[in-house]
């Protein structure tokens, strides 16, 4: 079964979902550009590890900051003697695996291009995982790598741009190593299917186009998200614009998934 949006499926972003989208969506785009990129160019996924607030309190609630407090829900006893509730329930950081995509050449495995996608810990403003992902796209920036940025969480703090990114839902960012200052930039609403993206090499040779609602596609068909999302609730947050609200109900219920 195939996503009921044209595009970036929002219901994908909960919190108990998404390392598992981010990951396979990584891989399915790695398979989808290697066969443009050979026998040049291989597409090497490398992972890395993120430190994640995880409020274990309340799985399908959005990322939470650490020091975010709650009544915790009761527990029913099985033994005659009374057992003591914990007043608060708190946050932890928990050791999350990502991957991302370079391109690099063969033989020599010289850096040619990074391809990012963007994780919560990415976007959490003061987070470790925010400042560590700041400081490598700082060197990629300052260096002769070509960046391609996916950002398909339309929460958290949206990548530092001298010019003011417009209000949209999604955004694909790409920072050319021989056109910088300028980056190239794709909003992307959710009423719409995600674009076809190129993917830089040398300079003098042609982009591999990258299919990114092909590659989402994909990853939601194989891992059955369907048998894990309820599309009768509300995406998760943030809330979405009312026009798209609007659009987002009568577009389920037209495809059949709310009733």
């Amino acid at each position: 079964m195939q996503s009921p949006f044209p595009g970036m499926d929002p219901y994908l972003e909960q919190s108990n979902i998404w390392p598992d989208v981010h990951n396979r969506l990584i891989f399915a785009i790695c398979d989808q550009i290697q066969p443009l990129l050979s026998p040049r160019y291989a597409a090497v996924v490398t992972p890395y590890v993120a430190y994640e607030a995880i409020d274990i309190a309340t799985t399908r609630t959005m990322v939470p900051d650490v020091g975010v407090f709650e009544q915790p829900e009761p527990h029913p006893a099985t033994a005659a003697v009374a057992i003591a509730p914990a007043p608060l329930t708190g946050v932890l950081d928990i050791a999350t695996r990502y991957h991302r995509i370079e391109i690099r050449t063969v033989g020599e495995e010289q850096l040619i291009t990074m391809i990012e996608l963007l994780s919560p810990a990415n976007k959490r403003p003061g987070a470790e995982g925010a400042d560590t992902y700041e400081r490598k796209r700082r060197a990629v920036l300052h260096s002769a790598v070509h960046l391609l940025e996916i950002d398909l969480l339309r929460g958290g703090r949206r990548p530092t741009l001298v010019t003011p990114l417009p209000e949209e839902s999604y955004f694909i960012l790409l920072s050319r190593a021989d056109r910088r200052p300028f980056v190239e930039i794709w909003p992307v609403s959710v009423r719409a299917a995600l674009p076809v993206v190129p993917v830089p090499l040398r300079e003098g040779e042609a982009d591999v186009p990258l299919n990114l609602t092909q590659a989402v596609q994909r990853i939601y068909s194989s891992a059955r998200y369907d048998l894990r999302i309820n599309y009768r609730n509300d995406p998760p947050p943030p809330a979405l614009a009312a026009e798209d609200a609007a659009w987002l109900a009568e577009h389920l219920q037209a495809a059949g998934v709310r009733g």
